[in-house]
């Protein structure tokens, strides 16, 4: 009768004092074929344990500790699997499979020279072999991958540092230093949450991991957070006193900090120089601090506004929104600048940006308003036309037509060029559309309200002579004879 394992599983339940070596060496055999059965069925867990048993077995059988590294490797076990193999080849070191796992499970780790070392010695054993070659090709990619990387790194170009990182970690699936490598460029280039998911998988097997602590920091840092930056800079020189990268970030981190505040001190005690240079200073310190870097151009731009250097203020604003597109304070701040100088189309380009981010009540009268003054200065300027301020007074208005209304009549412009003539003439209407709307209280109103001129209904004819005539019942001729043409000069207007 043929025997089976379940057989011999039974009679070594029974009767284990009765079995001999030949019998230990045939077990291990079917516990081994039952390991690849299940290890054929991607069932590694379930496998390990029949490689485990025949190891017991025989445990001077290079063959078992080699499967089993490859059940480890299959569950991303490296330690282990190292192990294993490295024992496979201390038993038989012509044994090229536990060379190749070696290889394998160094170059998983990012142990490129250990790993160069295993396939040497595969390449000698077996020169030709497939699996060979494919472990040689995933070598020299990993290696220029980490050549290259740390190449970019040095030069600062961080994007490329993340792609080579990214495609060595296709082969060294378990290298911490590659992972806190690309955590550590993702930080310097502002994918703050990626960088710090990155650090905390390799703190999650690692919690002593040096290097991605400080990526943690750094994240922090750069999002302004610096109070809990500081701790974990902190955390990492206990781990290692003379890293050199935590020590030059938290000297920057102290010295951002103290500037920033001392420049908002002498900014609340209206030292505006002072703290004009006290946030010079602080912008010099850490280019990379975009976050930080936004609000000390902000704060400039408060301390050039207060000196009344509008127009670098406005610059800082744009810097800040450079560095931080969403900063709703430099957007306001800016929008509000333009305002005081006039400029509504730019002003009502900020609002409409601001109120976007904000849906506040207090934002939408603001842009409402820079809309109501940008429709003010698209029309004519009738303050400024009779030259007198928007709260004249009636008989202010008046005696503002009178004279202006003097200077720029046709009659007393009858010698001039033909140009000069028509500019007066312009001149002459655009002082009686001013008077006409100036004058009447209900026109008035609508006209500071910020509504066209089309929409008061219009003047009669010729607006110019209609004003003129109700003030000089013929138009004022007697004031200009055409003899003379021109306007005496010891004419004095006295109103009635």
């Amino acid at each position: 009768m043929a025997v089976t394992i379940e057989n011999i599983d039974l009679d070594m339940e029974e009767d284990q004092d009765e079995v001999t070596p030949l019998n230990n060496d045939k077990l291990a055999e079917c516990k081994k074929e039952l390991g690849n059965a299940q290890f054929k069925m991607k069932q590694y867990g379930k496998a390990l344990p029949y490689y485990t048993e025949a190891i017991e077995l025989c445990p001077e059988n290079a063959n078992y500790y080699g499967n089993r590294a490859a059940c480890y490797l299959m569950q991303g076990q490296f330690t282990k699997a190292l192990e294993d193999a490295h024992k496979s080849v201390a038993i038989d070191p012509k044994f090229v499979k536990g060379w190749l796992r070696i290889a394998k499970c160094t170059m998983a780790q990012g142990d490129l020279k250990s790993a160069e070392t295993a396939l040497n010695k595969a390449k000698e054993l077996e020169p030709s072999g497939a699996v060979l070659q494919a472990e040689l090709n995933n070598f020299n990619d990993l290696k220029m991958c980490a050549e290259k990387g740390d190449k970019a790194y040095n030069s600062g170009d961080y994007r490329m540092v993340v792609y080579c990182m990214d495609r060595a970690l296709n082969i060294a699936t378990s290298c911490s230093r590659f992972k806190v490598l690309k955590a550590e460029c993702m930080a310097h280039l502002g994918n703050y949450q990626d960088a710090q998911e990155l650090a905390n998988e390799v703190l999650a097997f690692d919690k002593q991991n040096a290097d991605a602590i400080l990526v943690r920091g750094m994240c922090l840092y750069y999002q302004d957070n610096i109070d809990r930056a500081f701790t974990h800079f902190q955390h990492v020189l206990k781990l290692a006193p003379d890293h050199v990268k935590a020590m030059e970030i938290y000297k920057k981190a102290k010295a951002l900090k103290q500037k920033k505040e001392e420049g908002n001190e002498a900014y609340k005690t209206e030292k505006y120089q002072d703290a004009y240079r006290l946030y010079s200073e602080a912008l010099t310190i850490d280019p990379k601090n975009v976050a930080n870097n936004a609000k000390l151009y902000f704060n400039r731009a408060l301390v050039l506004s207060k000196l009344k250097k509008m127009d670098e203020s406005i610059a800082d604003c744009s810097e800040a929104l450079k560095l931080d597109p969403n900063y709703l304070k430099a957007l306001l701040k800016r929008a509000q600048i333009y305002m005081e100088m006039t400029q509504y189309e730019e002003a009502v380009q900020d609002y409409e940006k601001a109120a976007k981010m904000d849906k506040g009540r207090e934002t939408r009268k603001l842009l409402n308003d820079a809309k109501l003054e940008l429709k003010k200065s698209q029309r004519k300027d009738y303050y400024k036309i009779l030259g007198v301020p928007k709260t004249a007074s009636t008989d202010d208005i008046k005696k503002a037509y009178r004279k202006r209304a003097l200077v720029h009549h046709p009659d007393r412009h009858a010698n001039a060029s033909e140009g000069e003539k028509k500019e007066q003439e312009k001149k002459f209407k655009e002082v009686g559309e001013a008077y006409g709307v100036l004058s009447d209280p209900v026109k008035r109103a609508k006209y500071d309200n910020g509504q066209n001129l089309d929409e008061f209904g219009g003047f009669p004819e010729g607006p110019e002579s209609y004003v003129f005539q109700t003030f000089f019942g013929d138009g004022g001729a007697h004031f200009f004879p055409s003899s003379g043409g021109g306007f005496p000069g010891s004419f004095s207007f006295q109103c009635s």
